[in-house]
């Protein structure tokens, strides 16, 4: 079985960006940089007048776009061929986070989240596979990159936000199995993007709340009142990265001539946060060894060796 593609990928000089919810924070600081350089770049939003702080210049395209509608996605799709014939990387941005007690969550809000940070994903990913394939072929330049934004919370779940992480960690997963569905001769890499702490709207007007609280959970030494508190103070967000520096990391990404991981943490609390949960899982691995290896035929993991 093919590995995840491996190769190294050559960004155009000319290379065209397909980017959702630019209209604050990291979608935006990435379109304001992209919009500096030889590249074009289609910066999305659900509506216009949000993205006036983006350049207006012929490498900029500015779209109405609402993840949470086929119809809308493939309107900017579409507009977006029209104006600059291909997409060669697309930064699925679009999402917001929902904080509170899970016990007391609504499914309509719960669902929310999940429609736009993963469905909203999904339905864009579908269609670009699509014409990263086929129609980026007529212009001479098959393939691209798909980068999709998770978070150090799409690996590590932390209380007070399990619908969000749960969406993450959907996201996480889709992104892996695709990376590794498509053959590398298509030349598509897709990778999950995992910042931590940012100074974006994340924990301010971004961050929704929990419509009901439930009284159990009232009690401010609890672990998801711990770190709602903290995520909610200046003092919390000091040293949280600028978006300005996430968009330069991920221009760089695609821009170095390098295989693309799939999972790709930005910032040391990020990188530290990952390689501290990997630790914890390696230790509970080893303690459940003996249980695990009483299951079945220790044959069975030689017969999945293919899948590593």
């Amino acid at each position: 079985m093919d590995p995840p593609n491996t190769k190294p990928y050559h960004l155009p000089s000319d290379a065209v960006w397909f980017v959702t919810g630019c209209s604050s924070g990291i979608g935006k600081a990435l379109a304001q940089l992209i919009a500096k350089t030889s590249n074009r770049v289609v910066a999305t939003a659900r509506k216009a007048a949000s993205l006036s702080d983006i350049p207006n210049n012929e490498h900029v395209l500015k779209l109405e776009l609402d993840v949470n509608s086929i119809s809308s996605i493939e309107a900017a799709l579409q507009a977006t061929l029209e104006k600059f014939g291909r997409i060669d990387i697309v930064v699925n941005n679009a999402g917001y986070t929902l904080a509170g007690d899970t016990e007391a969550a609504g499914d309509e809000e719960s669902r929310a989240v999940m429609d736009t940070n993963f469905w909203g994903m999904v339905n864009t990913t579908k269609r670009c596979l699509r014409i990263m394939r086929e129609e980026n072929s007529k212009n001479g330049q098959q393939g691209g990159v798909i980068m999709n934004v998770s978070s150090m919370g799409g690996f590590t779940g932390y209380p007070g936000q399990a619908f969000y992480h749960a969406s993450k960690f959907a996201m996480e997963g889709f992104t892996e199995s695709v990376a590794k569905e498509v053959p590398s001769s298509w030349n598509i890499h897709l990778c999950n993007i995992e910042p931590g702490g940012v100074k974006t709207n994340y924990a301010t007007s971004s961050l929704k709340h929990i419509a009901i609280k439930h009284p159990a959970y009232d009690n401010p030494n609890f672990p998801a009142k711990q770190l709602l508190n903290h995520m909610a103070s200046e003092q919390g967000r000091a040293l949280w990265a600028e978006p300005s520096d996430l968009a330069v990391a991920m221009y760089q990404i695609v821009g170095r001539r390098q295989r693309i991981p799939i999972r790709i943490p930005l910032g040391s609390d990020a990188w530290g946060m990952v390689a501290h949960d990997l630790d914890s899982t390696r230790k509970d691995l080893e303690d459940v060894k003996d249980i695990s290896f009483s299951v079945g035929d220790a044959r069975q993991l030689e017969s999945i060796h293919f899948l590593a």
